[in-house]
């Protein structure tokens, strides 16, 4: 077959590339690994007891509108890391303003409380459930979401990983929330923002691997 022939038998009957196919994938796989998330923190953990609080609602909002901002942010530049060259349209600096915040008001919280409390504000009562916790619950959500970039073309593996993993950890410690009643603001930002950023860099660490095509 000569090239004319050829060229002319790829372009019989094109199709148009589907835009938000990544898109609704990663919208599908974000929202399997949510209920997840919650199937997993509710029914090996159970929810707070004193939910019904005003005080601890207030304290649930804060962190569930933390791990949201996150998710959120994440998802739109993985979106854009599965698809080839996304990186060159990624900034990952956005993603830090939820942590920023959490930062910004726990340092504030801090500073009008006496110094003997600080320890008990930032270590809590949960610290290593928390620790051990949201790492274990991102585990399903970074398999959907590490399935669902594959669908895409990422070219960047490490970052796309790295923000599969953030995803992960943040759709964990939505569900997490549930759970947890150490509400500082410091041990939020201690330990749900520091296990969020462990789950980023192992998805980091395995994104060469997992993203592989």
């Amino acid at each position: 077959m000569k090239t004319d022939d050829l060229v002319a038998l790829l372009s019989t009957n094109p199709e148009p590339v589907d835009r938000h196919s990544v898109a609704r994938t990663l919208f599908v796989a974000l929202a399997a690994g949510i209920v997840v998330a919650l199937g997993i923190a509710l029914l090996g953990l159970g929810v707070r007891p004193d939910l019904a609080t005003t005080r601890a609602l207030i304290f649930l909002a804060v962190k569930l509108a933390f791990a949201f901002g996150i998710v959120a942010l994440a998802l739109i530049y993985l979106t854009r890391l599965a698809r080839p060259g996304g990186e060159r349209k990624a900034s990952p600096l956005l993603v830090a303003v939820p942590f920023l915040v959490v930062l910004g008001l726990a340092a504030i919280s801090l500073g009008s409380a006496p110094r003997s409390h600080w320890g008990r504000m930032i270590v809590g009562d949960e610290w290593l459930e928390c620790l051990l916790s949201i790492p274990i619950i991102a585990i399903v959500p970074f398999a959907v979401s590490i399935w669902a970039v594959r669908k895409g073309a990422p070219t960047n593996l490490v970052r796309a990983g790295a923000f599969a993993g953030l995803i992960a950890g943040g759709v964990s410690a939505i569900g997490y929330a549930l759970h947890c009643t150490d509400d500082s603001l410091p041990f939020i930002s201690v330990w749900y923002g520091g296990t969020i950023v462990l789950c980023t860099l192992a998805g980091a660490a395995l994104g060469p691997r997992l993203l592989r095509w």
